[in-house]
């Protein structure tokens, strides 16, 4: 065979490759389409195991992080809003994921999202959620995102305020938090009833801010608090009036009257208090205390 001959042989040689590839392709979508979903589950369940896929990744860890993480999107694209549709495999992509790149900041956030979802749209598991966001937190201490991430869950998904309350006050200790992490501790921990933690929390908030619309609503918030306080206190006395006479007083004046009550108490903005017909006590119309329910949804969602 001559030197052109050679060459001409190479040249359609590597010419072909391409093609070559291309075939491969091809005949690999064709067996996709028909193993997709078995094939894809086993090669997933093979390495359940963040551990033994770092171990395989020869230092690309970063890398194959992605590629799982990439993966987890996929299989929970491909399964949100499908009427009966199963997440069991999201848990371990995720934990996959996360093993290999402990700093995947959107593996433990939009993560965490596709396991408290609920019905057609994630896999019901707040509980997994807040054990992938709490890793994240361990192994990111900076990133106070991941705490607000964890308060959110624990107060809109699990409906825990106490535990919620805790990790926005955590999230608050950054410096680089923004100050609507411990506005949501303080109200998180007033609706789920520690209002000494809530009263803690706005104190400290008014007595370090050199704000004056951050100091007016610690200061309004604190009014809030004891009027609550006082609150609880009239109902306590009205039922033991209740307990006494048979039937609630009709008014302050009546607890007055049987000196359960030294005289007629006010809130902190100067106005008596009001008894309704069932001895539960309330604000005056005509005074300035508002007494606020916790907004229904985070800012940072």
């Amino acid at each position: 065979m001559t030197f052109g001959s050679q060459t001409r042989t190479r040249w359609t040689a590597a010419a072909f490759i391409p093609f070559l590839f291309l075939a491969i392709v091809v005949l690999q979508q064709r067996i996709d389409a028909k193993t997709r979903t078995a094939a894809l589950e086993q090669e997933e369940l093979l390495l359940r195991s963040g551990q033994v896929a770092k171990n395989l990744s020869l230092g690309y860890d970063s890398l194959l992080a992605d590629i799982y993480w990439t993966r987890a999107v996929q299989y929970y694209g491909a399964r949100i809003g499908v009427p009966g549709a199963k997440f069991d495999l999201l848990w371990p992509l995720l934990d996959v994921t996360t093993t290999l790149d402990p700093h995947l900041m959107p593996a433990y956030r939009f993560g965490a999202i596709f396991l408290s979802e609920t019905g057609e749209g994630g896999a019901g598991r707040p509980d997994l959620a807040v054990e992938l966001v709490k890793r994240g937190i361990v192994a990111n201490p900076s990133e106070w995102r991941l705490d607000t991430d964890l308060g959110f869950l624990y107060y809109w998904r699990i409906h825990d305020y106490k535990n919620a309350a805790v990790a926005y006050l955590q999230a608050s200790t950054n410096p680089e938090a923004p100050l609507w992490a411990k506005y949501m501790a303080a109200r998180i921990a007033q609706k789920g009833g520690s209002i000494e933690t809530s009263r803690m929390i706005w104190s400290e908030l008014y007595l370090s801010t050199k704000d004056p619309n951050i100091k007016k609503t610690a200061a309004q918030e604190l009014q809030s608090l004891q009027a609550q306080d006082d609150e609880s206190r009239l109902d306590a006395i009205a039922e033991e009036y209740r307990t006494r006479f048979g039937h609630y007083p009709a008014s302050i004046q009546d607890l007055v009257s049987v000196k359960l009550l030294y005289g007629p108490p006010a809130d902190p903005a100067g106005f008596p208090y009001v008894l309704g017909p069932n001895g539960k006590s309330h604000l005056n119309p005509a005074s300035t205390i508002v007494i606020k329910e916790l907004r229904t949804t985070p800012p940072h969602h």
